[in-house]
């Protein structure tokens, strides 16, 4: 009997079977009886036009006349490979679905709430470190599963850990800027933190951590960035992709005017357009998975928080949209935060940057501009991606211990 199915991600679900279908339509093109065969094999300045690919194109055709076929052999061979793929690929979506694993972890106590965010204290003695997670994914990405939790190993390593979950935004936070969650929320949840702080801000937390340090250098005793990005434009391909981004703004008003927020499975979109292809190849992998191996559980534990999304209010969304990718405010100065510039080299206390060099979604080289910046730094470069870096089975290895390591200066500095 077949299981039933539990999930109903990825999502957005039809984007990525489109995309998938978008990959096949590509190489399909390029099959005998079509104008782009001709162009393939007859033109040097044709598709492929880099070097590598002519190389790559000239090679086969010669091994397929070498073995006495023509193109059309070449066409045969590309479509059973196709077939393959997305049976693989659609294999491994029916796995992922029917998957019997669920995220069971009870939340700790809060310690301060408000609106629909909560200050959650995973115990532990010693200093205090609190972590701000992005405001467009759950919190639980660092509290994930028993054995993928930094939020519960700290506090085994000295350390008293909280983690502010920013909830689900209501109707008030859904009129939010950036300045009302840093100059308001974040900092009211400082305030009830037992302190000065270490605060760790992940991804687009480590920006409004940045910002509140800067604001209240008293409630904070030193600064973590984690994946954090600042010059939005660095990076070989960084203004084309971050001026790709914010040119989709003004068809996104459309989706953000219903709700005052930008829907998850938009944000979920705009992710996923970063690595068009990557969806079809990570579930073809999984495909290949012992389902009851420790593997296949993480997998499905990430997917399953990834698609466990938050609305981004709307003015939020423009900010960062127009602002940080358009105009890269943060990498120019330009980004202001209750009237003041945020800079990191307005932070004089003890800093960490934590860089995962596979990073797809923040290029290093976006995360290096702050660090650059920082007086006071360790900078931290982690043989991961953006979430296996706090999350993935490598994650104590990539991050867990080189930060705890540099806790143990901050809490007994020389």
């Amino acid at each position: 009997m077949t299981a039933p199915l539990r999930r109903r991600g990825p999502r957005p679900l039809p984007l990525h079977l489109g995309l998938a279908g978008l990959r096949a339509l590509a190489a399909t093109s390029s099959l005998p009886g079509t104008p782009w065969l001709t162009a393939w094999r007859n033109s040097n300045a044709a598709w492929p036009i880099s070097k590598a690919g002519q190389a790559e194109r000239d090679r086969i055709l010669a091994a397929l006349a070498a073995a006495g076929h023509g193109p059309e052999a070449f066409g045969t061979a590309v479509l059973n490979r196709l077939a393959r793929a997305d049976r693989a690929m659609i294999g491994g979506l029916a796995a992922y679905r029917r998957h019997p694993w669920q995220r069971r972890m009870t939340d700790p106590p809060a310690i301060w709430t408000e609106g629909g965010s909560r200050l959650l204290d995973f115990g532990g003695d010693g200093l205090t470190v609190l972590f701000v997670p992005s405001l467009v994914n759950r919190a639980y990405v660092l509290d994930l599963t028993p054995r993928r939790s930094l939020m519960r190993w700290l506090p085994g390593q000295g350390y008293r850990t909280l983690l502010l979950d920013w909830g689900w935004p209501g109707e008030a936070e859904r009129t939010f800027t950036l300045t009302d969650y840093v100059a308001g929320r974040l900092e009211r949840a400082l305030m009830a933190a037992p302190g000065p702080v270490v605060l760790a801000g992940y991804c687009m937390g480590g920006l409004l951590a940045l910002a509140a340090a800067l604001r209240r250098p008293d409630r904070v005793r030193a600064l973590a960035l984690l994946a954090t990005p600042w010059d939005f434009h660095a990076g070989p391909d960084g203004p084309r992709r971050a001026r790709t981004a914010a040119a989709l703004l003004p068809g996104l008003e459309t989706m953000m005017a219903p709700t005052e927020a930008l829907p998850v499975d938009a944000i979920q979109s705009l992710f996923a357009l970063l690595d068009p292809f990557g969806i079809a190849q990570k579930f073809r992998a999984f495909a290949r998975l012992d389902p009851q191996s420790e593997r296949a559980e993480l997998f499905v534990a990430l997917e399953d928080w990834l698609n466990d999304g938050i609305p981004l209010p709307a003015p939020v969304a423009r900010q960062c949209l127009a602002g940080w990718y358009g105009r890269n405010e943060p990498g120019r100065l330009a980004w202001h935060v209750a009237g003041q510039v945020v800079d990191p080299a307005g932070w004089d206390g003890p800093a960490f940057a934590g860089i995962p060099h596979r990073d797809r979604i923040v290029p290093p080289e976006s995360a290096l501009a702050a660090a650059l910046r920082l007086r006071d730094v360790k900078t931290h470069l982690a043989p991961a991606g953006h979430i296996s870096m706090v999350a993935g089975g490598g994650a104590e290895t990539a991050l867990w211990h080189p930060f705890r390591a540099w806790l143990d200066t901050v809490a007994t500095p020389a």
